[in-house]
């Protein structure tokens, strides 16, 4: 999973031809360390049909800004340089997996 900055979001996100999840989170934060491990599975299982993408929050305060972040983590999920839905606090593997199967397709 890539460690995205404010001058590579665009770049990996926007311009992307495949789904991004992006994940706004911080080292200080504990439910940020509980999702780590389910995205990571994420990332394998649906290798080549979705890019996973990490975002602190901290080292990067105005893309956290911009998107609206208030709390993490955050889960922002976006298909064709738009974000299409969001998942705010840390879910288990299911409930992640069935918010992007629409946007997988």
């Amino acid at each position: 999973m890539l460690n995205l900055t404010e001058q590579t979001f665009t770049a990996e996100v926007i311009r992307s031809d495949k789904t991004v999840l992006v994940d706004f989170w911080a080292p200080w934060c504990g439910p940020c360390r509980m999702v780590a491990p389910v995205l990571e599975d994420l990332a394998q299982e649906f290798d080549g049909r979705l890019k996973i993408v990490k975002v602190n929050v901290d080292e990067n305060p105005n893309l956290a800004a911009e998107y609206g972040i208030m709390s993490i983590p955050t889960l922002l999920i976006f298909k064709d340089g738009r974000k299409v839905d969001s998942m705010v606090g840390a879910y288990p593997k299911p409930t992640i997996t069935s918010k992007l199967q629409p946007w997988l397709a």
